[in-house]
């Protein structure tokens, strides 16, 4: 009973550390909205997938240079229409060089998200709240145009995760996303004037001056996977082979991406 106590406490401590700041999100909400149904036009395929109470976690791919795809996936969460599915808030994983931009960090923190540690994942999945994770971490922002689609490396945290706590993992994909912020160069030089890993050089961007930041309005797509539950896979009843484990989610992910855009349109029309 007290070791149970303890750890209870130190989840309601760890999580409480990061609270979330209900007017800002609200004030953020027709700015969200606008891009969300208006600019780039999202579709959302397989929201049953998402559990409707509970500790689980998302895992999917990242792209754009700027992030935008973690608020558009939040937004989805909490504001879709579909009455059979869940609206829950998305307690999204960020990498910890944002910790060294003290003004993003605060803005990231109050709206929800939070940073990258074990330990805060798994407060909040203790607490049976929506963790989401972008296992390609920085290499998925940074990808160039070129290697758009191309999902990088995984990082294991998911699978050690889900399997630590018994919780399914849900993929998603975005398409659309990464022609929104085409990047075609990195200048890891102005990355570390800003305290940041590089900053993206995009055909308009620093041509066009802050006018070059706006992303293009791509038709963009959020498609979730069946959920997965590591743990019930015959294959790692006996082996918790993480490694092995992070393939599949990564396969996945690749597959939800593949389906999309083979179904796809139009870049800009759908």
């Amino acid at each position: 009973m007290g070791g149970e106590s303890s750890a209870t406490s130190f989840a309601q401590a760890a999580s409480d550390a990061y609270p979330i700041d209900r007017e800002l999100r609200a004030r953020a909400w027709p700015l969200l909205r606008f891009l969300f149904d208006t600019y780039w036009r999202v579709s959302v395929r397989g929201m049953e997938h998402v559990p409707r109470s509970g500790g689980a976690i998302l895992v999917g791919n990242h792209s754009g240079g700027i992030p935008v795809d973690a608020a558009m996936l939040g937004y989805a969460l909490e504001n879709h229409e579909d009455p059979t599915s869940p609206r829950r808030i998305a307690r999204i994983l960020y990498d910890r060089f944002i910790d060294g931009m003290p003004a993003v960090a605060d803005i990231y923190r109050r709206g929800g998200a939070v940073p990258a540690r074990y330990a805060v994942a798994d407060a909040l999945l203790a607490r049976g709240e929506l963790v989401v994770i972008f296992p390609e971490g920085v290499g998925g922002i940074a990808k160039l145009f070129d290697q758009r689609y191309q999902l990088q490396p995984f990082a294991t945290s998911a699978a050690r995760l889900s399997w630590k706590h018994r919780v399914p993992i849900i993929p998603f994909a975005f398409v659309g996303a990464e022609e929104a912020y085409p990047v075609i160069g990195r200048s890891e030089a102005a990355g570390v004037a800003v305290g940041a890993p590089y900053v993206p050089i995009t055909p308009f961007f620093p041509l066009l001056g802050p006018l070059g930041v706006l992303p293009l309005p791509s038709k963009w797509t959020l498609a979730f996977g069946r959920r997965i539950y590591l743990r019930r896979e015959q294959r790692f009843v006996r082996d918790p082979d993480f490694g092995a484990m992070t393939e599949r989610l990564r396969r996945s992910v690749g597959l939800l991406i593949q389906r999309e855009l083979t179904t796809r349109r139009s870049v800009f029309f759908g």
